[in-house]
């Protein structure tokens, strides 16, 4: 589940993942997020939808992803 934040190339998304992870020495939780390429397909998304991402076989050298559903 993630957001995405760039929509503006051709059938092809930026979805930036959050997640939160506790910091090795202190144990406070700290966000860490990361940006995946993901394959848009026949779903209608625009920039700042919530979307849910799904993994798929390679379809171009960093695009490994899919976007599943929309969800807000």
């Amino acid at each position: 589940m993630g957001e995405i934040v760039s929509d503006k190339m051709d059938k092809t998304v930026v979805v930036k993942v959050t997640k939160k992870v506790p910091h090795p020495v202190y144990g406070k939780y700290v966000k860490r997020s990361k940006k995946y390429l993901a394959h848009l397909g026949s779903v209608d998304a625009k920039a700042g939808n919530i979307v849910e991402i799904s993994a798929i076989p390679p379809k171009s050298k960093n695009k490994r992803w899919q976007v599943s559903k929309v969800l807000r």
